[in-house]
Parts: structure tokens; sequence; C-alpha cells
């Protein structure tokens, strides 16, 4: 005697392979406590220079393009412009202020400048004067791989107007060929999601040039000098 006739049987197997699915599914797109972007190690930068606090004089910071010099081509370091920007504002240090290429190009002959270059003659007046800063950040890419392994060094620097004194400098390379940055990567995603469901949603991050970028910029300035 069959207890349940063929039909009911076949539906109910379907049922339960379903049911299997969504419980795997939910595994994986649910972080646990064990999961090591939940718990690390995270890549912490050691490669910084910085004053023990930030002088309460520094009020208003002028960011430059992002300079890519022989690393990327124009676009690709102009696509970084507002990532570094809005990273600096999350830091909520100062008033961030950008000058745009456009501007750049007019104002000083070229649309971005190497913090390591030699400047025009009278930069840093002239950016006073224009935008009414304290400091000027400069970003340089000294690598930038957006394919496969991604991979991104960021050189930075943060001066003074009124001495031209360097208060902050930063430079480092963050790859997915470590371990420590991919976990950090996952972290700052999940971490950028509050009163979202707790779906893991952070390998598509480490797919994106942009979106690693931004993590990239968080991590570097974070580094800035307190307040």
């Amino acid at each position: 005697m069959q207890l349940f006739p063929h039909g009911r049987r076949s539906r109910s197997a379907r049922l339960l392979v379903l049911a299997l699915a969504a419980a795997l599914a939910g595994c994986a797109t649910h972080p646990g406590p064990l999961d090591k972007a939940r718990r690390g190690p995270y890549y912490k930068p050691l490669n910084f220079v910085r004053d023990s606090t930030l002088s309460p004089s520094i009020r208003r910071v002028l960011v430059l393009p992002v300079c890519g010099g022989e690393v990327a081509d124009p676009d690709s370091a102009a696509a970084l412009d507002e990532v570094v920007r809005a990273a600096l504002q999350k830091q909520s240090r100062f008033e961030v202020v950008s000058m745009n290429r456009v501007d750049c190009q007019r104002r000083f002959g070229a649309p971005e400048f190497s913090s390591a270059s030699e400047l025009p003659h009278n930069f840093m007046g002239e950016v006073a004067r224009a935008y009414a800063v304290d400091a000027v950040l400069f970003v340089d890419l000294t690598v930038y791989q957006p394919y496969g392994q991604l991979a991104i060094g960021f050189r930075a620097k943060l001066a003074t107007i009124k001495d031209v004194r360097l208060i902050w400098s930063f430079d480092d390379t963050f790859s997915t060929n470590d371990p420590s940055v991919v976990n950090g990567v996952r972290h700052f995603y999940l971490q950028d999601r509050p009163g979202q469901p707790p779906v893991d949603l952070t390998t598509a991050a480490l797919q994106s040039p942009r979106r690693f970028a931004a993590y990239a910029a968080d991590t570097m300035l974070s580094t800035l000098p307190p307040r």
C-alpha cells in the first residue's frame, strides 16, 4: 500500500529540495559571527605620518583632482575624484572644497598635480585666494589595477596654506591578494548598510574598481590627524 500517491510524493520531494536550497542560501547570504568580515583581521595601514592632532586653524580643505600620472589614464583618475571627496567628507574633520579638472587646467595649465611634482609659482597663494581654504589635499595613484585581482595604491599629502607644512602624509597599497584587505572591504560594506537586512552582498565590492577604491580611500583618510 502507498501512503502517498505518486504525484503527492513528487510534490513533497520538490518542496524538501526547495527548503534545503533556501536554507543553504540563507547561510551564504547571512554573515554569521564567525565570518571574517565580522571578526577580522582587517588591514591596517602603517605607512603614514601625521600631527598628533588637527590644528583648530584647519577649517576648510581643498581637494585637488586625483593625479593618475603614468599609472592610470585620465578618465580612470577623474572617476576617482568624487570617490576621494566623498570619503574625505565622511571623516567630518573639516569643510571640504573641491577643485575640478577644468578649473585646475584653466588656473594652472594642467588638469592635475602630483604631490611629488614641482608646483606652479604661487600655487598655494592662488589657491588660498580663490577658495579661501586653510590646507590642500594632494592624492596620487601609485598603483591601479582595475581587473582580476584589484589593487590600488594611494600617496597623499595634506599641506597647510599659511606656512606650507605637511601635517599628514600617506603611502600605501591595497590589494585583494591580501586576505586582510578582503576582510576589510567586506566589513566596510556590511557596516555601510544601517537598518538593512543582514544579507551579504559584499562580494560585488571585490569586483568593482570604484567600490574597492571607496574602501581604500576611506581607510586611507581615516588615518588623518584627529580633532
